[in-house]
């Protein structure tokens, strides 16, 4: 054992991802993958005691809409650990997600363009 503060401080800010999510292992929502988008409902949290990592993953949402993967990459943890972190935010109404806009249903360019150019007329 080593009596360096650094390595007592690392060793305690590692926690394993069962302990994050209170061992369970899958989320209570279906349809959560690396692309939805996480978005920060308002509201007020206080009536809801949140971990340290829940608290963390709904400050980060408050500053704009996220993927789950950016999520996952800020607060440097696994994408299974995070899921199961929004299912419980989703839960408590802190939180909302939806899929991305199919490429199907986005303009076409052509279109955008020719908007484009009659406002230059204008």
């Amino acid at each position: 054992m080593t009596d360096d503060p650094a390595a007592k401080s690392d060793a305690a800010d590692l926690v394993r991802p069962y302990v994050i999510t209170r061992g369970r292992g899958h989320p209570t929502r279906e349809g959560l993958d690396l692309v939805s988008l996480v978005i920060a409902l308002p509201g007020d949290e206080s009536p809801h005691i949140l971990d340290p990592e829940s608290t963390r993953l709904l400050a980060l949402c408050r500053g704009g809409i996220l993927s789950v993967a950016e999520v996952a990459g800020h607060l440097a943890l696994p994408i299974g650990v995070v899921k199961v972190l929004l299912s419980d935010l989703m839960d408590t109404g802190l939180v909302a997600t939806r899929r991305p806009i199919p490429a199907a249903e986005l303009p076409k360019t052509r279109l955008l363009q020719e908007v484009l150019d009659g406002l230059a007329r204008l």
